[in-house]
């Protein structure tokens, strides 16, 4: 493993993880950091679906708070993805145990952190959370904080009830069967700055109409749901941050600047409580779906939650003026420096 410049440029390093090979061929994650000097705090970020690694602003905070950054392009995904690949493709999500666990390792053992938060958006939410369950006790990770986390299907419940098993079944016996896709291409343009938005990212690796939808991954899905619903037990203080508002539009609309236009915000916060026993539950007002890249008043206002909760849980004193820096846009697309 050898750290090389990444193609946000510096201060980003990407390190390609080589992880055990699957039924279509090599797997690999990456591994990017963003190393702060004699820090020992470290957050480790994990990207949501049709996603990967570009939100420096977020990257830019913890630098500020004295935090080495880290974020993992899962495999499949992003950095990680190969032409021989299904994008986005696992049957389980405790796949992924494998590069998380490399990464906590190395942010640990080899780059020398005591103190490691754990920060996942979206589907990576729901992988964060479900890998800390199954870590529990390790004293791997010292706090979660969940942005908008896909800890429920964004249907009406009784569509979740019906789809459910016919989808596992599916899942089971035609995992690659690609399935209609209900990815809503306006949010990537609210947020990529050629269309109503005003950051700059890769629309190939995270492209407004996304990737095919696998029985197999959706699949996955449901069964990280059902544990959620018995619980998950997860030992160390929990941050889960929402929308106030959500909106299911297939047209543009205004709106999708202001609210979670992927998931049910309200559904997400109801679900936080069966996380583990210490959970913080905050609604961000004008949030969108991946809230660091909300409009500036709500994305301050996610920095200052976060500022709150890490020192009053993890010691963290916040930088001055930290929460009300807004830079103006994220990383640069994939082969251009930022």
């Amino acid at each position: 493993m050898e750290f090389r410049e990444d193609v946000l440029g510096a201060p980003y390093e990407a390190a390609e993880l080589t992880l055990r090979p699957d039924d279509e061929g090599p797997v690999c994650a990456t591994l990017v950091r963003r190393r702060v000097p004699g820090s020992e705090r470290a957050v480790l970020y994990i990207h949501g679906y049709n996603d990967y690694f570009f939100q420096t602003n977020l990257a830019d905070h913890f630098a500020e708070l004295g935090f080495s950054f880290y974020a993992l392009d899962l495999r499949k995904y992003g950095r990680s993805l190969r032409p021989h690949q299904s994008p986005n493709f696992v049957r389980d999500l405790a796949e992924y145990d494998e590069e998380i666990d490399e990464a906590v390792r190395i942010i640990r053992e080899v780059d020398g952190h005591r103190q490691l938060l754990l920060n996942g958006h979206s589907t990576g939410g729901l992988v964060g959370a479900l890998w800390a369950s199954r870590r529990a006790g390790r004293g791997l990770v010292d706090g979660l904080f969940l942005n908008s986390p896909f800890l429920s299907m964004p249907t009406a419940p009784a569509v979740r009830t019906v789809g459910g098993p016919a989808v596992t079944a599916l899942g089971r016996l035609a995992p690659t069967r690609v399935l209609p896709s209900a990815l809503n291409p306006h949010y990537t343009h609210s947020l990529h700055k050629d269309h109503r938005g005003e950051w700059d990212f890769d629309l190939t690796l995270k492209s407004p109409e996304g990737f095919p939808l696998y029985a197999g991954w959706l699949a996955a899905i449901h069964q990280g749901h059902r544990r959620l619903r018995h619980g998950l037990g997860i030992d160390v203080p929990v941050l889960l941050a929402a929308s106030t508002a959500s909106i299911s539009t297939t047209k543009w609309h205004n709106a999708l600047h202001h609210a979670d236009g992927v998931l049910r915000a309200d559904d997400i916060a109801a679900e936080g409580p069966r996380l583990g026993r210490h959970v913080t539950v905050v609604r961000i007002k004008g949030g969108m779906h991946d809230l660091v890249l909300s409009g500036e008043a709500a994305r301050a206002q996610v920095f200052a939650e976060l500022d709150r909760w890490l020192a009053a849980y993890l010691d963290v004193v916040p930088a001055a003026g930290a929460a009300a820096a807004a830079p103006s846009r994220a990383g640069a697309p994939v082969g251009e420096s930022a």
